[in-house]
């Protein structure tokens, strides 16, 4: 038995997402977008994949953010979603907006890695074939690369939207100095910088407090958040201990030492303020982080259908009054 042929919704553009400018550009971003860091891999079913894909693209959401190394195992997302591109995302592709990225471990040997011109253009050049695109929207340097000029590392962003294989250039968790340097050169050869993607929630203030959010502002470019409810700390999910079967138990990336007695409280005083707004926990994290421009768009994983809606219920309120930001504030010590 075959699936049926896929037809979006026709009213997706009407179902209550907000989309926002990134930076000046002539793009605009889904408020919430869809990563596939985890969840779409291998190890989970293609079934489930292709259902949270099409109802992400159902309900309005237009950016579907990966990496080479995605999965797991590395490269595994992105061959799920070519998969699903084939299948029945091919159709409606100038509707969509594909980013991913190299410079994190992904092969053996030196040229696996980091951020020299071999390293990610080899990698581009797998991540189309594995999510049979002829071109991506945004391709970023995915870290840092303190041992490659960082001359080598933007000329090949340059190169490699000059010959199509993406549009945009992007950058991600970059120190300000080297965003800065990232920013003037890529300014300068006429390929300015889409989006900066960092780590910000409300356990991770990082960009904020060095500046990340208002350079990438003054530089142009749109910020766009990952790791929004720090891997699941901002939800409700913790509020009691480690449950079983949570990423927190599994291990990972996530590590019951995270879980701390001072975490632990600040979560559900923060909970205690969400409730008040008429929030989850996660609802308001997601909330937070676009209660003002600074943020284009905010990227969350799903593991389900379900989950997925939960979090797109947060654009119902993004304001806060004064009160409740000191109130958070206090809650995070």
């Amino acid at each position: 038995m075959t699936d049926p042929i896929y037809s979006p919704c026709a009213d997706r553009y009407q179902s209550g997402m907000k989309y926002r400018r990134a930076g000046r550009s002539g793009i605009l971003l889904p408020e919430i977008s869809l990563g596939l860091w985890h969840n779409f891999g291998d190890v989970d079913t293609l079934s489930g994949s292709r259902r949270k894909l099409h109802h992400a693209f159902d309900r309005g959401i237009t950016h579907f953010d990966l990496a080479n190394n995605y999965g797991p195992s590395d490269g595994s997302a992105e061959e799920t979603f070519g998969r699903i591109m084939k299948s029945s995302f091919a159709p409606y592709r100038d509707e969509l907006f594909i980013s991913t990225k190299a410079g994190h471990d992904m092969w053996p040997g030196p040229y696996g890695t980091w951020g020299s011109r071999k390293s990610l253009m080899a990698s581009l050049d797998q991540s189309l074939r594995r999510m049979n695109l002829e071109y991506v929207d945004v391709f970023y340097s995915h870290r840092y690369d303190p041992d490659t000029p960082l001359e080598e590392t933007m000329q090949a962003l340059v190169d490699i939207v000059r010959q199509g294989k993406a549009l945009y250039a992007g950058i991600s968790k970059y120190p300000y100095e080297a965003a800065q340097e990232a920013y003037r050169y890529l300014r300068g050869h006429d390929v300015p910088c889409l989006l900066y993607q960092g780590r910000y929630n409300l356990f991770c203030q990082d960009p904020a407090r060095e500046h990340i959010l208002e350079q990438a502002r003054e530089q142009g470019a749109g910020f766009i958040a990952f790791s929004p409810l720090a891997q699941g700390l901002l939800t409700s999910k913790y509020l009691h201990g480690i449950p079983d079967g949570s990423r927190m138990a599994r291990g990972g990336f996530l590590k019951p030492a995270a879980l701390t007695p001072e975490v632990l409280a600040r979560i559900r005083r923060l909970n205690d303020i969400a409730l008040r707004r008429g929030q989850t926990l996660a609802e308001m994290a997601l909330a937070w982080l676009l209660k003002d421009g600074l943020v284009t768009s905010v990227i969350v994983g799903a593991s389900s259908v379900e989950q997925l809606d939960d979090n797109l219920k947060a654009l119902d309120n993004t304001s806060f009054s004064e009160e409740e930001l000191n109130d958070i504030n206090g809650a995070l010590g």
